[in-house]
């Protein structure tokens, strides 16, 4: 007996009977057959291509943005090195010659900014240039970057105008930036020296190894790549399958015409190929477009170089190839479910319900990989992550399966209501499927936005380090790489004149040793040596009484062998060293003698939260100008309520010493690593919900083509526009709100897994509300701009047919 599937294109397979089965043959010839339909279609057809092209194309376009992440990261470190002085990491001292210069540090901050920059003395007439000069600036000039002359040249710019005071010379070229948007400089100097803080160096283009990555922050960041990519994914899926209603009625006009049930999927699967393959040049050509405009847009507080946002090969390949073969995969796949026959498709009456038991599996599945990881902590050495994104994506795309059997359950159940809801519910009755997948990508990304706070928030106070300082006694802190009395005193006169400023303590600070030579198994007793007036010494000690010429021994509460060092080096009426040329010989510059007057008192946290001990002097007992090894600080208390009080305070220091150290006293100082990766997320995080909105936009847009005559028959029969935009609200929201609830479950139980696999705890169980709060922003965004077309499409000429 021979059996033929009806169709063209079957091989002979020997056997007792005959059987036809497709060959490679068909395949390309059906692919290529759908192809034709989807470019030759007419205007419907070219409509659904457009959107199917747009939808995955806006896919597309993240994802190779996300593929040039790893080389604009990599372009970031090389200008990092780039610029860094060959001395910088090495320590190794520079011998003065024709081709060297000295540099010191002249960044600052501006009103919450950080503004980069150094200062340049050349040694010779060949100095070394940084990448992005042509020539070193003079004194008194300057070179800036583009978006720091832009500053400067504003309004907004003129207090740190003010402050930076030099003449614009030139532009760093874009090899000298981190990024379009860096503020950075480079100023003149003609009293620049070693000895008042700078340094030597010979070159540029340090090539330091990076720090390896904690395993922590190993986690998260496979878990930010894995939630901001897994709804770009799904989204794409969903695209391939717009226009399926219209799609169907065709397919069944083939079937009538002699096409087998098989042949069919595959002129479908041809359709969806083509859609893709456009989807995938519409997607790079978005990239290319918006690749241009990267360099001037600046999230939270990072962009990048158009030219350092290259996708990498491989990734750029797989995209390339993988979305056009999930597309043909993800048709098949959905045409399983789909009785197509001659004269209708099965889908237009009841389907069957959906099963729960098999969509269970995949986040179960995960949910078991995450927990075989183990635990890792500070303590890991490192971390594997392939188990922690696949358990990561398992449990996010099972809540997807999850999705279409939770809609469908509970609007089966609903009656009754008002007219647009009545709408509403029925066309969800008849057939939710399209709903789930439109909302199913924010669904996915909610979950994993609230597991991936979860997780942040548990490791947040690991990346936490406690400074001692104490923000209520000091806001600023500044700090010259030089010892002088007199720049002391000038720091406490001109910051107490300064607009804003409360409380000023100055201080000079060095180290002493005591004189004399040692065994060579012992150390040479050495202490510090703190030089400030009576008011600035009641900040660091408990003085009994203070006057001019006194000096004090500070010991620390508690430190009881401390302090005895501290006795061994400081003896009342014995003489110290406060110029040792060598600690190792005891050889000695500048011997002064203890008096014998000074008094042994308690030492007190000072407003930067250091308890200081060793020798309290006031200038009138030392001589700061003597002191070689000495530098100057200053710590500062503002009045919140004078605006731009901490600007006054940079520029008042700039004016006094422009190579001074200015920082923020604070009580806990973030990993900069762990701010980089926060920083990664937040902009990751901006983008995906973007491109959310925008997939729910072109799916709500398409769903109203799919039904505009219907909308056209109702508006003319009596039905009010707004009963129809209501209803369209509806639509949206009800699967979104349980898609929300979804998430909610599955984000709270992913967290937990992943909190107890970095054993750290969690107790804000009401994390999910602020992403609930930007699904319903979205759904409000999305039927806002769906409505014009709405309204477009309910007017009288939408009962045409042909």
């Amino acid at each position: 007996m021979t059996v033929r599937a009806p169709g063209p294109g079957t091989v002979q397979v020997p056997g007792p009977g005959t059987v036809q089965v497709p060959g490679r043959g068909s395949w390309i010839r059906d692919l290529g057959l759908g192809i034709r339909f989807a470019a030759a279609g007419g205007r419907e057809g070219w409509a659904r291509t457009a959107l199917t092209a747009l939808g995955v194309g806006l896919g597309v376009a993240l994802l190779f943005f996300a593929a040039s992440v790893p080389r604009a990261i990599d372009a970031r470190e090389a200008r990092t090195h780039a610029r860094a002085t060959l001395e910088e990491l090495s320590g190794t001292p520079v011998e003065r010659s024709d081709t060297t210069l000295v540099w010191a540090e002249a960044g600052t901050e501006y009103r919450g900014e950080s503004v980069g920059g150094r200062f340049l003395r050349p040694d010779g007439s060949r100095p070394p240039l940084p990448p992005g000069v042509a020539k070193p600036p003079g004194p008194h000039e300057m070179l800036v970057s583009p978006a720091l002359r832009e500053l400067l040249a504003s309004p907004g710019g003129a207090l740190l105008k003010e402050r930076l005071g030099h003449r614009i010379t030139g532009t760093i070229g874009d090899p000298g930036l981190l990024d379009p948007e860096e503020l950075y400089f480079y100023a003149g100097s003609d009293t620049l020296t070693v000895a008042r803080g700078g340094q030597r160096t010979a070159g540029y283009g340090d090539r330091g190894a990076p720090d390896p990555m904690e395993p922590l922050l190993v986690v998260l960041v496979v878990l930010i790549a894995v939630v901001l990519l897994v709804p770009v994914t799904i989204f794409i899926a969903t695209a391939v399958r717009f226009g399926g209603d219209r799609r169907d009625r065709r397919l069944a006009a083939l079937r009538l015409v002699g096409a087998d049930i098989r042949t069919t999927r595959r002129i479908a699967a041809g359709e969806a190929l083509f859609g893709a393959v456009l989807g995938v040049l519409t997607g790079f050509l978005l990239f290319l477009a918006a690749r241009p405009a990267a360099g001037g847009v600046r999230l939270w507080s990072l962009s990048a170089f158009p030219a350092d946002l290259v996708p990498v090969p491989a990734l750029a390949a797989l995209v390339a190839v993988g979305v056009p073969a999930a597309a043909v995969a993800v048709t098949l796949v959905a045409l399983r479910s789909v009785t197509i026959e001659p004269l209708g498709v099965v889908r237009s009456t009841v389907p069957r319900r959906r099963r729960l038991w098999w969509r269970l599996l995949p986040p179960v599945a995960g949910v078991v990989v995450l927990a075989r990881v183990g635990i890792v902590d500070e303590s890991s050495v490192a971390v594997d992550p392939y188990p922690i994104a696949a358990g990561a994506i398992l449990v996010l795309v099972g809540l997807t399966t999850l999705l279409p059997w939770l809609v469908e359950a509970v609007v089966g159940g609903l009656r009754g209501g008002a007219v647009p809801w009545q709408l509403a519910v029925r066309r969800l009755q008849l057939g939710s499927g399209s709903a789930a997948r439109a909302v199913s990508g924010i669904t996915v990304a909610v979950a994993g936005a609230i597991a991936l706070q979860m997780v942040s928030t548990g490791v947040h106070q690991a990346f936490l380090h406690p400074t001692g300082e104490d923000p209520a006694r000091a806001d600023i802190a500044v700090s010259a790489p030089y010892g002088s009395g007199e720049l002391a005193q000038r720091m406490i006169d001109g910051f107490r004149d300064t607009p804003g400023v409360k409380r000023v303590v100055g201080t000079v600070e060095s180290f002493v040793i005591r004189p004399g030579r040692v065994a060579a198994d012992e150390i040479q007793p050495t202490t510090s040596l703190t030089v400030g007036s009576c008011a600035t010494l009641r900040e660091l000690a408990e003085l009994p009484s203070c006057r001019d010429g006194d000096a004090f021994v500070s010991h620390l509460t508690g430190r009881k062998e401390q302090n005895d060092w501290t006795d061994r080096t400081a003896r009342p009426g014995e003489r110290v060293d406060l110029n040792p040329r060598s600690v190792d010989d005891g050889s000695s510059s500048l011997l002064w003698t203890l008096p014998a007057s000074a008094r042994t008192v308690p030492a007190r946290k000072d407003p930067v939260g250091r308890e200081t001990d060793g020798i309290l002097a006031t200038p009138g007992a030392v001589d700061t100008e003597l002191l070689a090894m000495a530098s100057t600080r200053a710590t500062i208390r503002t009045d919140d309520r004078v605006p731009d009080a901490e600007e006054y305070v940079r520029n008042t220091a700039a004016r006094l010493d422009p190579t001074a150290r200015i920082w923020t006293v604070k009580a806990v100082e973030r990993d900069a690593k762990y701010a980089s990766v926060r920083k990664g997320l937040l902009i990751g995080g901006t983008a995906t919900m973007g491109l959310i909105a925008a997939s729910m936009l072109v799916s709500q847009i398409e769903q109203l083509r799919e039904r505009r005559r219907l909308m056209s028959v109702l508006v003319a029969f009596g039905t009010r526009r707004s009963t129809l935009a209501w209803s369209v609200l509806w639509q949206t929201a009800v699967p979104v709100v349980l898609g929300t609830v979804l998430a909610t479950a599955g984000g709270l139980t992913l967290g937990v897994v992943l909190l107890r696999m970095v054993a750290k705890p969690f107790t804000d169980w009401w994390v999910f509300l602020p992403f609930a709060g930007a699904g319903a922003a979205v759904i409000l965004l999305v039927t806002l701009a769906s409505l014009p077309p709405l309204w477009r499409m309910t007017r009288p000429e939408g009962l045409r047919s042909e």
